[in-house]
């Protein structure tokens, strides 16, 4: 049951208070088995479900392209798709729980899109696939990272974030080995990452705490309502509208090497798709174990310190560090190089930058609804990133991964600087 209208015509009480008890282990274990699960059907076909899809029903020069228009029309339906489950988890009244359901039901629906796009026909069929997969996949999300704020309190959070961000990570490297393992059995590709990602996070929902609203939430009413489920006030909240931006723009340089990496090492190393996947496996695992050590070693430092942004600051340059570097090879040495430097950046990055906006979240009431704004800053850079890409690359001889890699560096520059100016956090 979902409410959204106040008991006797008056604000209720606050229900949901930031909490002060560190969370059981077995919580914290399942909470970062569950974001792994979460991620691994995404990252799969991101990486390389998608490319070999599409290489299997195009020419290979049209799937640039097409690649280009898919993500960004998925990343669009989550970036709308996030905030509004998470207004929705926060306003849920079942016994369940508020976030429990929406954990379950999400990881279903994707298991449905992922089957659609190993099956489907053509290039349309796997867009709205994955157009599908992005919205039941974010019902699981917001709920998941709402989940985090309501059970962890501020002295737990960077170590834990560190976690998740290794256990977001473990997913990319584990969709490269699901590549090279099933690259020729697109539907064993597809199906197996879901299958697992849907127990894990299954096995979260059983092991998590999840307090079940007694009264209904307060409510604003009608549209207003409405469109605050995508906005927090920058200007009354300028440190989180600061965080938002800096996410933006790292995730944004992220992502615009994430959805191409394949296709330019392809391009760069004039290799066959099968031997791509293979340098793309060994290329993930070497920035994961490096993702692993600077974000255990950046969050616990974090919690230890009392300091956030210097972490952060540092992080994102040694990313854009990374990221220029790999204009300079054809080589697989140095690709596995730069790949440890990005590791080691993103992995301390993502370990702090979550447990700095878990501390600056506005209103513990609408925890959900604004991490789902936060995530916009996730889900609009998959938006701008493929496209923006796509574009550079096309630019001239049709291949300028270079210029795009050096774009992507600058602007994970600018995202460290915005960091700077926060206030409440130090």
């Amino acid at each position: 049951m979902i409410d959204d209208t106040a008991v006797g015509g008056s604000t209720p009480p606050p229900t949901f208070a930031v909490p002060t008890v560190r969370a059981r282990p077995a919580v914290v274990t399942t909470m970062v088995l569950a974001r792994l699960g979460l991620m691994l059907p995404l990252s799969t076909v991101i990486s390389a479900a998608l490319v070999l899809k599409l290489q299997s029903l195009m020419p290979q020069g049209e799937v640039i392209g097409t690649l280009g228009l898919i993500t960004s029309i998925g990343a669009l339906s989550a970036l709308f798709f996030d905030p509004v489950f998470g207004r929705i988890s926060d306003r849920t009244m079942s016994r369940f729980g508020r976030r429990r359901p929406w954990m379950i039901m999400g990881m279903a629906g994707l298991l449905v899109a992922l089957l659609i796009m190993a099956v489907a026909p053509t290039a349309l069929v796997v867009g709205a696939g994955w157009i599908l997969a992005q919205i039941t996949a974010n019902a699981a999300i917001a709920a998941h990272t709402a989940s985090i704020a309501d059970q962890l309190p501020s002295s737990q959070r960077g170590k834990v974030a560190g976690a998740i961000g290794i256990a977001q990570q473990a997913a990319t490297l584990g969709a490269a080995y699901a590549a090279q393992f099933f690259a020729t059995e697109l539907l064993l590709l597809f199906l197996v990452p879901g299958v697992i990602g849907f127990l894990l996070v299954l096995v979260y929902a059983i092991m998590l705490p999840d307090k079940p609203r007694p009264f209904p939430a307060r409510s604003v009413g009608g549209i207003r309502t409405a469109l605050k489920t995508f906005w927090v006030n920058p200007i009354k909240n300028p440190d989180f509208g600061l965080a938002w931006w800096s996410r933006f723009l790292v995730v944004l340089a992220n992502f615009m090497f994430i959805t191409f990496r394949l296709l330019w090492i392809q391009h760069e190393m004039d290799l066959e798709p099968a031997d791509a996947v293979k340098i793309m496996a060994t290329g993930v695992l070497v920035f994961t174990i490096a993702l692993i050590v600077s974000g255990q070693i950046a969050g616990w430092l974090s919690d230890k310190l009392g300091r956030r942004k210097v972490f952060i600051v540092v992080s994102a340059l040694i990313f854009a560090a990374g990221t220029i570097l790999l204009t300079q090879t054809t080589d697989p040495t140095i690709f596995f190089i730069a790949e440890a430097i990005i590791g080691v950046g993103f992995g301390a990055y993502v370990a702090v930058d979550l447990a700095l906006v878990l501390d600056v979240l506005p209103d513990p009431e609408e925890t959900a609804k604004d991490l789902g704004v936060f995530n916009i800053a996730m889900a609009g850079p998959q938006v701008v990133a493929p496209a923006l890409a796509a574009w550079i690359v096309g630019l001239s001889s049709g291949a300028n991964y270079d210029i795009m890699l050096i774009v992507a560096g600058v602007i994970a520059v600018i995202g460290a600087l915005l960091i700077i100016p926060v206030r409440s956090v130090r």
